[in-house]
């Protein structure tokens, strides 16, 4: 294509026009179906903008260069037509985004607290990325200029609400040795303001990920943070750089002083909000979580990913406040205007931007009340529908009290109660919407902020939006932090659905939603939102399934940084005299795996069990997949076996336990994920078969214990090379690598 010349345009600071002399006040009422997302400008470094823009719109005439390319001349002759619709949309913003945006540094982190008069709505994001613009052909098939798709799937309300800026400039790359702000440029800004070539962009598609620096982890002995590309992070693990709004820094540290903890430059949760904030993808699967005495490091955790959140939606709010406030000092912009600033390009398809998974609405209670706490005081003068939000979360007094009533009496593991005695439904979606001055829950899912949602809860949504064809999903087409917290209890949920919600995201809009075309970036439009997403996954450990998906599915430009760890195991914690016999079977890849372990279970295994008198036997499979072949085989043998599965009933289950303890049944057929959910005592076992060892590892001591105290227990376990995720968790990270790469393929321990 030849390159065309230069066009030179000069932007004049206009007269103020006559609806703006009347005041903004008037000018204050939102359209039905405005549904913009945030964002931040973009850095101009390696850009096609010349300098002059960067000084921004301030002086009397800014001269913006650009070639006029065939997308430019599109749009141009596209919005000719809808010139009033845009000045209209650009005032609207301007003004219902009005905040007090004048900044000041935080050097005594001192807030400036200035109350508005009026609330009004932001919307926004960030920058451009270069690129060819092929989607728009998509756009203008559906119809998406059209008014009558404009503010569809939007909340119908005229609240007028927004956030505002604090008048304070953000805590940017500072030392976590003090508290003084520095004047570094956003990592926002540089995450989102980076332009990705179509070379990157291929090679993102099918990039092997290599780690190649290592840092140790704060206050986890035997544990290191692995990462790829440039490392950020110092050898003492703490010198981070990060950056907090001050509001938000100033009222961390009052809380975190209020509960008593000290030293909060240091502290875990300064720590891991320093690896959010460089916005790589993490991977962190050791966190010790509150149901196992955890609490410490479980709330840690929580809180630097909470602040994160918070902070990537107050400061995109800002940003486009700030884009704003500019466009409403030009007279009456045109469609040129934009098409040859793209600074102004700071907006998503929609205006959610962060996504957290949570497995079960107790954990969502318990997050969600944590996000309110650590949002600042001029920010939640109002909580909307808190009381709602309790009832539908949490649990009611007197149901609070029958509860802990049958917690004391209860049998069950300690852990197991603080995880299962509140509202353990896993089906629910909740939309958080941020404005000046309150926090509203259960907003339209267009209007929101942030959504907080279960994987089923989403997964019951994009089958509604395949039945019912004015339904659609399109609030997830601009998340830019995905958060899946407790990733270790939705595994034993169905981890299937997490991978169908990542490949969900991120998809171009079937709608407008209100959106202006002229302000979104360019990377949205080019389908590169997926290497600007930063997705953190959080867990108690990790397995194939976990590590597949953040391997493969995150392709975040930025790289990715995860935790590694050194397993002692949990042999000690057996506390009777069994003998442990491991079993190596081998196979070829990790597909035929199996395959590989049922025909050593049939050809090895069983036929010593088969002609043995003694009862007591239960085999443990790890997975619902596993148990449904070995269950066909048994029935197939004629074996003397009852089951205790996932969907097993309850009826069935009180048989099968008596039938096993009175020895009616030879065998019995148990899963981890019925053990999860139940956490059955289970008597009368006298041998155990590890079919596939437990991805809890707590489980396997536990259940050992179970045996019948006998001079002739023995425990045989199943394993192979690909296990070694789970087998490292259970006889230590050492005695594992052994036990993969021997010759040999039977192991004892006693």
């Amino acid at each position: 294509m030849a390159k065309p010349h230069a066009d030179k345009r000069v932007l004049k600071r206009p007269k103020k026009s006559e609806d703006d002399q009347r005041g903004g006040k008037h000018r204050r009422k939102k359209n039905h179906g405005e549904d913009v997302s945030q964002g931040s400008p973009k850095d101009q470094e390696g850009g096609h903008a010349p300098a002059e823009r960067s000084k921004g719109l301030g002086s009397e005439d800014m001269y913006a260069y650009r070639e006029t390319s065939m997308y430019d001349k599109l749009l141009m002759s596209l919005k000719s037509g809808h010139k009033s619709l845009y000045v209209t949309s650009g005032r609207r913003h301007g003004e219902e985004d009005d905040c007090d945006s004048e900044e000041d540094e935080y050097i005594d982190s001192k807030v400036d607290d200035q109350s508005q008069s009026e609330d009004s709505s932001f919307e926004g994001g960030c920058d451009e990325s270069a690129g060819n613009h092929a989607i728009v052909n998509e756009l203008l098939d559906s119809d998406i200029i059209s008014a009558k798709d404009k503010g569809a799937g939007a909340e119908s309300e005229n609240d007028n609400e927004a956030i505002d800026s604090d008048g304070e400039d953000l805590l940017e790359g500072h030392s976590t040795t003090n508290g003084a702000g520095t004047d570094y440029m956003s990592s926002l800004n540089a995450h989102l303001g980076h332009n990705l070539s179509k070379a990157e962009v291929d090679d993102l598609s099918n990039k092997k990920w290599k780690y190649i620096w290592e840092v140790p982890a704060v206050d986890m002995s035997n544990s290191k943070w692995s990462g790829t590309g440039e490392c950020f992070m110092k050898d003492d693990g703490m010198n981070y750089v990060y950056g907090l709004k001050p509001s938000l820094y100033k009222h961390w540290l009052d809380s975190h002083k209020t509960s008593g903890g000290s030293d909060f430059q240091m502290s875990k949760e300064m720590a891991f909000l320093s690896i959010c904030e460089s916005y790589r993808d993490i991977l962190h699967c050791n966190k010790r979580p509150f149901y196992h005495k955890g609490h410490r490091e479980d709330s840690s955790i929580m809180d630097g990913y909470i602040m994160h959140s918070l902070n990537h939606i107050f400061r995109s709010g800002v940003l486009v406040t700030k884009n704003d406030e500019k466009i409403a000092k030009l007279e009456e912009p045109g469609p040129e205007e934009l098409l040859f600033n793209d600074s102004f390009r700071d907006h998503g398809f929609t205006r959610p931007k962060v996504l957290i998974l949570l497995p079960l609405r107790s954990i969502a209670l318990r997050v969600i009340k944590r996000l309110i706490q650590l949002t600042p005081s001029n920010r939640k003068v109002n909580v909307e529908h808190m009381d709602r939000f309790t009832d539908d979360f949490g649990s009611g007094e007197a149901e609070e009290n029958e509860v802990t009533a049958l917690s004391k009496k209860s049998s069950k593991p300690s852990d197991y109660q603080a995880l299962f005695d509140g509202n353990n439904d896993d089906h629910f979606m909740i939309g958080i919407k941020f404005t000046r001055r309150s926090i509203r829950l259960y907003s339209d899912f267009y209007t929101s902020d942030m959504i907080v949602a279960s994987p089923l809860g989403l997964i019951t949504k994009f089958g509604e939006a395949e039945v019912e064809k004015e339904k659609d999903v399109d609030y997830l087409s601009s998340i830019e932090v995905l958060i899946v917290d407790h990733a270790d209890v939705i595994v034993m949920q169905n981890w299937s659905h997490v991978e169908t919600v990542v490949q969900k995201l991120n998809r171009l809009p079937s709608k407008q939603h209100g959106t202006d075309i002229m302000r979104i970036r360019h990377w949205y439009l080019d389908g590169h939102a997926r290497f600007y997403r930063q997705s953190i996954v959080l867990g108690y450990y990790i397995n194939q399934e976990i590590n597949a998906l953040f391997n493969r599915q995150f392709v975040n430009y930025k790289g990715k940084v995860k935790l590694v760890c050194d397993y002692k195991g949990v042999l000690p914690k057996v506390i009777l005299q069994v003998k442990q016999i491991y079993e190596r079977f081998d196979t070829k890849s990790v597909e035929e795996v199996n395959r590989a372990r049922f025909e050593y279970f049939a050809q090895k295994v069983f036929p010593k069990i088969h002609d043995s008198v003694q009862g007591g036997i239960m085999v443990l499979v790890s997975s619902y997949f596993e148990f449904v072949p070995v269950r066909n085989f048994l029935k197939s043998q004629n074996a003397s076996f009852c089951q205790l599965g996932d969907h097993t009933k309850q009826s069935d289950i009180s048989r099968s336990r008596v039938w096993f303890f009175e020895g009616k049944r030879k065998m019995m057929l148990y899963t981890e994920r019925a053990h999860f959910y139940h956490r059955y005592k289970i008597r009368g076992i006298k041998n155990l078969i590890i079919y596939s060892l437990p991805e809890r590892k707590e489980f396997y001591p536990e259940i050992l214990n179970m045996l019948d105290e006998s001079g002739s227990m023995t425990c045989t376990v199943m394993f192979s090379r690909y296990d070694q995720l789970r087998l490292e968790r259970i006889v230590g990270s050492s005695a594992a690598k052994r036990m993969i790469t021997s010759d040999k393929g039977v192991f004892v321990f006693c």
